[in-house]
């Protein structure tokens, strides 16, 4: 009798350590997800964000609600990681700049000179955003609640 006690205790013991080395073992493999970390929204817009934007194909121009559009004939704006180039962009943004994203918002810039603009669509073929020009920079485009729309 005794020998089977002993027997049945190892048994017991065998499947206790069994389940216990399964356990360790599934708890372990959690680092092995393939599957890439999610995107923050900054990161998302960032990709849409970078292209060559046109005025061309339904872009336009609004000051104040008016259609300002013909006196940025050709329009476009480059944007990279951090930079920009503009071409037929007048007086309303330089030649070439920088920009940078406020915070870790996915629609509010800062441009190198200060200007802050606020995207208010951003798809693949499309961006829309606005800014305020007032009289203490007005040598740089003419005064007013400015909304742009681009295509690409």
């Amino acid at each position: 009798m005794k020998i089977e006690n002993k027997n049945t205790f190892n048994s017991v013991l065998k499947v206790f350590f069994g389940i216990l080395i399964v356990i360790i073992t599934a708890s372990c493999r959690g680092g092995d997800d393939p599957s890439p970390p999610e995107e923050t929204p900054q990161e998302v817009a960032q990709a849409l964000l970078e292209a060559n934007w046109t005025i061309a194909n339904g872009g336009s121009i609004m000051l104040d609600g008016g259609d300002v559009s013909s006196r940025y004939d050709g329009f476009s704006l480059d944007i990279e990681n951090g930079t920009f180039t503009t071409t037929n962009a007048g007086s309303l943004f330089p030649a070439t700049g920088t920009w940078t994203w406020v915070g870790t918002t996915d629609n509010q810039v800062t441009t190198g000179n200060g200007k802050s603009i606020t995207i208010t669509e951003l798809t693949s073929t499309r961006i829309v955003f606005n800014f305020l020009k007032t009289d203490q920079n007005v040598a740089a485009g003419v005064p007013g609640n400015y909304v742009v729309t681009l295509t690409h």
